[in-house]
């Protein structure tokens, strides 16, 4: 299995096979979006990570900061929401997406509602479910958090970063596929490609 990856600065372009989706947030409002990451995989497997770091015109509540070290002075030049959100979207929207839990979801439709922004009908996906399949034996072991899949997969990213979570949740996806020799499609009883024009 091809595990490996390329940050890059820019927010990527064009089809992949998937792409993994996590967001960190300032407090206990989901729309608080402080940071969003992305890991777009593929054909070959390779991945392409991208994060950013977002003002969420809210507050930093200690709890959250010191979970993923995140505050106000970090976020000081960042776009808001608003601003960024034009440039993810069209990606967004032509590709499927993964998330660990519902939670991302749950943010961006939040943040898109906090921002008067039309909520956008995504193509989501969980890799929680993708890990109950591939491997049975955790659940009454620990449960499916990435911490714990980290530790039973081996897999290398620093927890409460965007984009490494979202690095996380695409390899979760990737070894499952080599586990049941069963690809993402069938996973999600997803066709090869969403068959959209690419608004590039």
């Amino acid at each position: 299995m091809n595990g490996s990856y390329t940050t890059v600065v820019d927010v990527p372009k064009g089809c992949f096979r998937f792409i993994a989706l996590d967001v960190e947030t300032s407090c206990g409002d989901s729309a608080s979006i402080c940071q969003i990451g992305i890991a777009c995989v593929g054909e070959d497997n390779h991945i392409l990570t991208f994060a950013t770091y977002i003002n969420p015109e809210m507050p930093f509540e200690p709890f959250n900061v010191q979970l993923h070290g995140i505050d106000e002075e970090v976020v000081s030049n960042a776009p808001t929401f608003a601003e960024f959100w034009h440039q993810l979207l069209p990606l967004l929207e032509t590709n499927y997406l993964v998330q660990h839990s519902n939670f991302d979801k749950t943010a961006i439709e939040a943040a898109c509602k906090a921002s008067r922004l039309r909520s956008p009908d995504l193509n989501w996906s969980n890799s929680i479910s993708i890990a109950k399949t591939a491997w049975p034996e955790f659940k009454a072991n620990g449960g499916y958090g990435l911490a714990r899949l980290k530790n039973e997969l081996e897999l290398e990213f620093n927890h409460h970063d965007a984009g490494e979570d979202a690095r996380a949740a695409a390899l979760v996806v990737l070894h499952a596929e080599k586990r049941m020799k069963k690809t993402f499609e069938k996973f999600v009883g997803a066709p090869r490609q969403i068959q959209l024009a690419l608004p590039f």
